[in-house]
């Protein structure tokens, strides 16, 4: 079959894909964006969005307020019985990635980009510095440039290293709180700890709740299943136990998702530019996951355009992010076993500061912002 002639082609329409379909759509490229699914879903996601990452958005013409956002001031760490509680040295918002996603696919066709949705990438592949994409229904497109934006999930092939810290499962399920503790949980990120893992919980638009927690493999295993892993995180949690009483949740089962590479970084892929959690994997306690899934697709837009190759871009990438994502993937290795469980703890009651310092140190440094502050 004929492969269709395209200039420039973006697959995954997630924040990152589209991001980068939208910057190369404003510096008047032609651009074609693959999303595998038919229709706004969800995803394994804290669904956090730091001040950077809502300045980012802000900028693509995308606001997070007037899409419903939560907002967040603080941060709470939980363990066992006991918790400590810090202001964030910023503020965030929270949104759903079905929400957000269908938002930034909208712009970017609004920009002019051609979004076909439910187009899933079966073949990846490059000869004489052109690149073929063969879709599941027997179509086939050609390109000069391709960026990869599938996320967490790998495209066949091209697959990811392991990353420093491999052997987490991820969960995510939206639930509505009882009201009282849908009060209690307004702009507040609940982080806390358990045997083998540690998780998150915040509300959404529409005042639903996000839980996202991460296990290791091994204490699943030992486990047995999803139920089990949240029953024994509850009896574990005081806190979790209470913000989740009476709760009611929204989906018959959890998403999941597994491995997740934390630490990864993407070394130069001879002509392919990866963004977002294909350039980078930060772990999920940090929040900062979606600032630099948006951050990395400005990079990659602006060196692209520029005529810098994908070796420099993954250079600079690497020289932006990666003291903070190793420091990041230290924390997230230390705080699944017993006794970094408890020292987390104990640190962030005698030195909440300690708290404020992790989650500034942990985010896209301001140096390489390429957002305009003033505008």
């Amino acid at each position: 079959m004929h492969a269709e002639a395209v200039d420039h082609l973006v697959i995954g329409g997630g924040p990152a894909g589209s991001m980068m379909a939208l910057q190369l759509a404003e510096a008047g490229r032609q651009v074609t964006l693959l999303e595998k699914e038919r229709a706004a879903h969800h995803k394994v996601c804290g669904e956090f969005l730091s001040h950077e990452a809502v300045e980012y958005l802000r900028q693509a013409g995308v606001s997070a307020r007037d899409l419903g956002a939560a907002s967040i001031r603080n941060v709470r760490l939980a363990a066992g019985h006991k918790a400590a509680e810090v202001q964030l040295p910023f503020q965030a918002l929270s949104l759903s990635r079905c929400a957000l996603d269908e938002a930034l696919l909208q712009r970017a066709a609004d920009k002019g980009c051609e979004v076909m949705r439910g187009a899933s990438v079966v073949r990846l592949s490059a000869c004489d510095g052109v690149w073929t994409v063969s879709l599941d229904d027997g179509r086939s497109l050609r390109a000069h440039s391709v960026f990869l934006a599938t996320g967490k999930h790998d495209l066949h092939g091209w697959n990811r290293g392991r990353g420093e810290q491999s052997d987490l499962i991820g969960f995510k399920l939206h639930w509505r709180l009882a009201p009282a503790q849908t009060e209690e949980l307004r702009e507040w990120m609940d982080l806390f700890l358990f045997t083998g893992g540690y998780g998150g919980l915040s509300l959404v638009e529409t005042e639903i709740a996000n839980l996202c927690l991460v296990v290791r493999r091994c204490e699943l295993r030992r486990i047995g299943s999803w139920q089990n892993l949240l029953a024994a995180a509850m009896r574990e949690n005081r806190r979790l136990r209470h913000l989740l009483e009476g709760a009611e949740p929204l989906w018959a089962r959890p998403l999941a998702i597994s491995p997740i590479p934390y630490g990864y970084f993407a070394p130069s892929s001879c002509g392919l530019w990866r963004v977002g959690d294909q350039a980078a994997v930060v772990p999920s306690f940090t929040g900062d996951g979606m600032s630099i899934a948006l951050h990395s697709a400005h990079l990659a837009a602006q060196m692209f355009l520029a005529g810098q190759s994908t070796e420099a871009y993954s250079r600079t990438l690497r020289a932006q992010l990666g003291g903070r994502i190793n420091l990041a993937t230290w924390i997230s290795r230390a705080i699944v076993t017993d006794a970094g469980r408890s020292s987390a703890i104990l640190a962030a009651s005698l030195f909440p500061g300690a708290m404020r310092w992790i989650a500034a140190s942990t985010r896209v440094p301001a140096a390489a912002l390429l957002f305009n502050p003033a505008r």
